[in-house]
């Protein structure tokens, strides 16, 4: 690799690198402002305290939901439902985790997703909650949650178990002491971690009746007790929300609530407690968590107490859609199933965030300051003053919010551009004020409610108001940087001589770079902006530079076009065909049954291909044709991907039944010429068929050990240590051997696809192990094809117009004596067709199986073979592993062909770039900030795929070079085609 190389690759990195930066300053800029005043209800505060349980990881419909003899699975809350509060369903926003869904139940706001990747051991920006505002805070529960909340808070007085304890369900060996079951999560009930709680909060109920300093805190007002319980969370990983473990721990919150309740109102006459209880986030049927689906954004929420309502009738109009829609884009009034026995009763959802304004509301309290929640009206039993005093409160708060913001950048904007709507915001306010005065309630809370509505879409207005700025500087850079490449291919690696001559270099160019980058800076430096801000402006400006540093390229360029030196006809060809194929990948990532179209045609091209070029080879179409139809069907299976042991250890015998046909073309040295050349080495064929055996002996055997170690964990047995060893000894042995294999083609390709097999096997569930065979099926036959193309050209003597198929003959000769310095004949308009075949198969890989832009794709199951104690980094890797292995089987397949064609590798490697970068700017303008969370969500993470998937190829050819790099062309037999 020449420097010039290594410089425009390092340059490639950290431009996507940079610029898959913006998403953050664009996306996920953090909601938070300073310097907001207070605004608290001028009401009489309904409740002296409040109890918050927060169920970590409970499902709306599994708690609501009857069990199969017609009772309730809660029976204390379902009685309080029934009784004495209200309920409904509380939807929160993507990303459904922990951390961000605690966020918004205590704080109000959203927090932006990149919070997640910053760590748990600390808040990375400091922000108001209930739990800052109230005097006094009691806590229990998780040292990952407990902590994170209450633990800079002068006034909380909280306690945790152990870490240890959340070995997914195992406790402490001091619990499970005589069973000795500690580290195993896959068989233990966590619902103790509830229990440990529910303990905590009445001994310290007790405690108080003789320890006067908690007696104190207890009998303060504005006092807050929150319980944090993980046992449903912890059991839905390890068990799945369905199991009898999972629906057993519902109940266990349930008793423990129950005796909350009992503790306090013995305690407490006074009738002045408040009770919530509701959950951070759901869980999937795969027992994870993350995404927008509505099993892990509907949860449930229950309150009663002092200052809510009570149960009433539910209304037909209940049912009629309003055109309203939550956080996760459900409707506002969806139909409660009969499976849940609460049909008749009036059902109040929510968005999560709106549970802040209804504690602080509870208590008397100033919403938190960075509160976007909505005061759910419908839960408060106040007189008509005190809720419009209430939502005026929550309107002054949210419109207190959206002046900040304001004014903060009017103060740094050259050319500031305000919010037309809320112009005349101080009218408004004065006439709320006045409908209060005058004792028009219903009339102040409309005001109030559009207030509300406006101060919000201020909001949105001002967390998004770089968005143009930032969307047309990243384009501006993304196209200098494509722009670049393709005048360093042709210069570097074209055939065309128009590009070998002396570059002249351009003044002009570098005087109007230089002058607009001048001018961005100092606005951008008037407006103090962020750094990075300076580093996209620069960036692009730079990559500008450097292409127009050289105008005479594009001058060349038209001259050739024009004057016919380069094809018209072929490059609107490869024009449209990259345009209609980026376009249909790009469709790919929201439908996964593009990829059946993409190999249905693949197929019949392919078999049509090989048959033109070398007719009669009846059997090579036929598994050409056959090949890309079985690998068709798996993009129309769900992604969601059902265990199925058998179908693992199936996989397993077409496999080897794969194999052994590999084995046995490549013994026999056919007939025919397009085998010839890619058949082994005769001198090493007893080494070949010694190292064969061994591979399909640890086929074998990694399906034997699927088998076994899903029966220990179906019998809910415990794992011996002594398995887990072999199959970490069996994956990595076996992804060794390929090396010691024979380097023709056919000899290392069956190598590298048994040396993966048996790690991929032991990491499958279900049918993702036949798509493996599927995968490695059409990577075989885009090398049977690329060959049919390559050797049958040899044969009319019209391969390439730079070289002959003498000389072709002569530069493989010299590779397959090992020399370095190796002549590669030019790349071609045509060749585009290798990158763009890459681009396919590389992305069926991806969504082959699964979707990779949604968090809960991943099976945490499929580890269970290799470890049982909850460990994230060793699981993730594992995960992260499994993934790996189909793109090594694509960029393996990918070198052998570039070999085989001899393309410079790296002049394919640009064409990749340039093609997927056309894709990333297609995702960059697809990236949204309305609807759905979830679908922005999904849209950024498109993005950041294409993004990263530059800087990815480019480790996957490290990788596969390893494999691929002494594989050699059989020149023996290939002379034999002249």
């Amino acid at each position: 690799m020449e420097s010039r190389e290594v410089k425009i690759i390092v340059l490639g990195v950290a431009v996507h690198a940079l610029f898959m930066l913006s998403i953050f300053d664009i996306y996920f800029k953090s909601p938070i402002v300073h310097g907001i005043d207070p605004v608290a209800p001028r009401i009489q505060a309904p409740a002296k305290r409040l109890v918050l349980f927060v169920a970590d990881g409970l499902r709306a419909d599994k708690f609501f939901e009857l069990k199969p003899d017609g009772s309730p699975r809660a029976p204390f809350l379902h009685n309080v439902i029934h009784e004495k509060g209200k309920w409904g369903v509380s939807h929160a926003r993507p990303p459904t985790e922990s951390r961000p869904g605690h966020v918004a139940i205590i704080a109000g706001l959203y927090e932006d997703p990149s919070a997640v990747t910053k760590g748990w051991k600390a808040n990375p920006v400091e922000f108001d909650s209930v739990f800052n505002r109230s005097k006094e805070v009691v806590a229990f529960g998780s040292p990952d949650i407990v902590p994170i909340f209450c633990g800079n808070i002068p006034q909380a007085k909280f306690s945790a178990y152990p870490h240890e304890y959340e070995d997914f369900a195992t406790g402490s060996p001091r619990l499970f002491d005589s069973r000795r079951m500690y580290g195993f999560f896959l068989f233990a009930d966590a619902s103790f971690l509830d229990t440990w709680v529910f303990d905590r909060f009445e001994q310290l109920i007790n405690s108080s009746k003789r320890d006067a300093v908690v007696e104190e805190t207890l009998q303060s007002g504005e006092l807050v007790v929150f319980l944090h319980l993980l046992g449903c969370d912890t059991n839905g990983h390890a068990h799945r929300p369905y199991s009898p473990i999972y629906l057993n721990n519902v109940e266990v919150v349930d008793r423990g609530i129950e005796r909350v309740f009992k503790l306090m109102e013995e305690k407490y006459s006074d009738g002045r407690t408040a009770y919530v209880f509701t959950a951070d986030h759901g869980m999937s049927d795969k027992g994870s968590h993350g995404d927008g689906e509505p099993e892990n954004t509907e949860t449930p929420l229950v309150a009663w107490g002092a200052g809510i309502r009570g149960p009433s009738p539910a209304k037909p109009e209940d049912d009629e859609d309003d055109g309203f829609k939550f956080v996760d884009q459900h409707t506002h009034h969806m139909v409660t199933p009969h499976s849940w026995g609460l049909q008749n009763l009036e059902r109040v959802d929510v968005n999560q965030g709106d549970i802040a304004p209804l504690m602080s509301v509870l208590l008397g309290l100033p919403c938190p300051l960075n509160s976007v929640g909505v005061l759910p009206r419908g839960y408060l039993l106040l007189n008509k003053a005190d809720e419009a005093e209430a939502a005026f409160a929550n309107a002054k708060q949210l419109l207190n919010q959206f002046l900040r913001k304001s004014h903060i950048k009017q103060e740094t904007s050259l050319f500031f551009r305000p919010f037309s709507s809320l112009k005349n915001y101080e009218e408004l306010t004065s006439r709320i004020q006045q409908l209060i005065g005058l004792q028009q309630y219903q009339a102040a809370l409309d005001f109030s409610q559009k207030l509300i509505s406006l101060s919000l879409d201020g909001l949105h207005y001002f967390q998004t108001y770089d968005w143009w700025f930032l969307m047309g500087t990243i384009t501006f850079g993304y196209v200098g940087w494509m722009l670049y490449v393709i005048l360093h291919l042709l210069r570097h690696y074209a055939s065309s001589p128009l590009f070998q001559r002396k570059q002249r270099k351009s003044s002009l160019g570098n005087f109007a770079m230089g002058t607009l980058s001048a001018a961005l800076f100092m606005v951008l430096m008037f407006e103090k902006s962020p750094i990075l801000y300076f580093l996209y402006v620069g960036t692009g400006i730079f990559l500008w530079q450097r292409v127009l540093a050289s105008p005479n390229d594009f001058t060349r360029i038209w001259i050739a076009v024009r004057t016919g030196k380069v094809s018209k006809f072929q490059i609107l060809f490869a024009s449209m065909l990259s345009s209609v194929i980026v376009q249909l990948l790009v469709s790919s990532f929201f439908r996964r049954e593009v990829y059946t179209g993409f190999f249905f045609a693949a197929g019949v091209i392919g078999a049509v291909t090989i048959s033109m070029n070398l007719p009669g080879l009846s059997m090579i179409p036929a598994f050409v044709w056959a090949s890309c139809w079985f690998l068709s069907g798996f993009t129309l299976m769900p992604p969601q991907i059902p265990e199925h042991v058998s179908l693992v250890v199936g996989s397993a015998f077409l496999v080897v039944a794969l194999a052994f046909a590999a084995w046995w073309i490549d013994k026999i040295v056919p007939k025919e010429p397009i085998l010839r050349q890619l058949v082994r080495d005769k001198n090493r064929s007893a080494e070949r068929d010694v190292l064969f055996v061994v591979q399909i002996i640890l086929v074998c055997f990694s399906s034997f050990m699927v088998w076994v170690t899903t029966s220990y964990r179906t019998h809910r047995r415990q794992l011996p240590l002594t398995f887990q060893v072999v199959n970490w000894s069996l994956a990595g042995v076996a992804i060794l051997l390929p090396l010691r294999s024979p380097p023709t083609i056919i000899a290392r390709v069956c190598a590298i696809f048994l040396g993966f097999a048996p790690p991929f096997l032991l990491l499958s569930i279900g049918y993702e192990a036949l798509f493996y065979s599927g995968l490695a099926s059409v990577l075989f036959s885009w090398i049977l094809v690329e060959s049919a193309i390559t050797f049958s050209s040899f044969g009319r003597n019209s391969f390439t117009n730079e070289f002959s198929a003498s000389e072709r003959l002569i530069q493989w000769t010299a590779f397959a004596k090992g020399e370095r310095h190796v002549s590669w004949r030019s790349l071609k308009l045509t060749d585009v067709h290798v990158a763009l075949c890459f681009l396919i198969l590389i992305n069926v890989a991806f969504f082959g199986t699964g979707n990779v832009a949604s968090i809960a794709s991943f099976e945490i199951s499929s580890v269970y073979r290799f470890i049982t104690v909850f460990d994230p980094f060793i699981m993730t890797a594992l995960l992260l592993f499994k993934l790996f292995i189909p793109f090594i089987l694509v960029t393996c397949a990918f070198s052998i062909v570039v070999k085989i064609m001899s393309l410079p590798r790296l002049g394919c490697y640009f064409m990749v770039l340039i093609l997927s970068d056309i894709m990333t700017i297609r995702f960059f303008f697809l990236v949204r900030n309305t609807g759905s969370w979830m679908e922005i969500g999904n849209s950024i993470s498109h993005f950041g795929i294409m993004s990263a998937q530059v800087v990815f190829v480019l480790l996957l050819f490290g990788l596969s070079n390893i494999y691929t790099r002494d594989v050699r062309i059989n020149v023996g037999q290939t002379s034999k085609l002249f």
